[in-house]
């Protein structure tokens, strides 16, 4: 017997390696057209990762929207099956959980440095996998955007007047605050923005920031351009299938999660270049843009409405109130030292500069 348990023993350790080293072959969807910088160069980076750290035998092919035409319908097709990985944002799923809109952002919310303080070591990694648990997925941090501007607007916004009857492009819980304040909320599709703009069908829309808001040309016919408050720091989201992940050997699992973790610390990186790049060649082309902050009284408006939202939600769902305490907890701790480090850091540094 015990020679039989010694043979057998061997087997499975010889095993082993062929186990590790075979091919697998998974697809990944985005939302994002494989075009779209820096959204779309995570999953690629992902991909190329992966395939080095398992001698090509881990073999990831990535879809863009205009390969698989379901832009919001990432989650469900990692659910399903169909794609094994999905990249996404997670405040796309609002109507299926509310909850899932501020693991991407919260309007005077954290910052980029806060949130991934948060995600990693503050609880909300923990939190983000109880909600994707009731959708049989894995969710990771994807990259972030960092803060968002406020968006192109082709008339000032001098008071609160001026934002009634406004017709503007903005989404999530931003595009909830707008409305409350009298906007005309509208969700357009990417490709019609600058039309749109262009011809008056919208007085205003909210983008990223000038690395991606570059390439549509918003610039070109919008003159005032704000700073943010909706989306202080944006994280993405990649999904994974559980079942599928749960197979994988552990070393190709490993080998996924570093990958992950790496490239989305890389798009905030990347992301923040290509902004000042274009910031710099869009003052250049066009030196009549005029950077703007909004009023304070619209400021103070708008954290109003969004702390109604935000507390009207709270109030509807219980694990929504369980997500936003922890941040608002972690936020209160991580802005006070944000504040005598980062931020002081800056009003000094302009100071000596001037």
């Amino acid at each position: 017997m015990k020679k039989w348990i010694t043979l057998f023993l061997a087997a499975i350790f010889a095993a082993t390696p062929a186990m590790a080293e075979k091919t697998i072959k998974w697809k990944l969807a985005m939302t994002w057209p494989s075009t779209l910088t820096p959204l779309a160069s995570p999953p690629a980076k992902l991909a190329q990762m992966v395939s080095d750290m398992t001698d090509g035998n881990f073999i990831i092919k990535v879809d863009g929207k205009e390969k698989h035409k379901a832009a919001l319908g990432i989650l469900d097709m990692v659910k399903g099956g169909q794609y094994e990985m999905g990249h996404s944002a997670s405040y796309y799923w609002k109507g299926k959980n509310i909850t899932t809109t501020i693991f991407t952002t919260v309007p005077f919310g954290m910052t980029a440095a806060e949130q991934a303080a948060w995600l990693y070591y503050g609880g909300g990694m923990e939190l983000m996998q109880e909600l994707y648990d009731t959708f049989d997925v894995y969710a990771f941090p994807g990259g972030n955007t960092g803060v968002q501007m406020g968006g192109w607007f082709r008339k000032e916004i001098t008071s609160l007047d001026d934002l009634n009857g406004l017709k503007m492009r903005i989404p999530g819980l931003a595009g909830e605050v707008f409305a409350r304040l009298g906007v005309n909320v509208t969700n357009i599709p990417a490709g019609e923005l600058y039309t749109s703009l262009d011809r008056g069908t919208i007085d205003a829309l909210e983008w990223v920031g000038p690395g991606m808001d570059i390439r549509m040309g918003f610039h070109k016919i919008a003159p005032y351009y704000y700073t943010g408050w909706h989306e202080p720091a944006s994280d993405m989201q990649f999904l994974i299938n559980k079942r599928q992940f749960d197979r994988l050997p552990k070393s190709y699992q490993a080998a996924l999660k570093v990958a992950i973790k790496a490239v989305s610390a890389d798009m905030y990186a990347e992301n923040y270049a290509d902004s000042a790049t274009a910031w710099a060649k869009m003052k250049e082309e066009y030196p009549d843009i005029k950077v703007k902050s909004f009023p304070p009284e619209v400021l103070a408006k708008m954290k109003e409405e969004t702390d109604n939202v935000l507390n009207a939600y709270a109030e509807q769902d219980p694990f929504f109130k369980k997500v936003l305490t922890s941040q608002r907890q972690f936020m209160d701790k991580a802005r006070a030292w944000t504040t005598i480090s980062e931020f002081y850091y800056l009003q000094t540094s302009a100071e000596v500069r001037k």
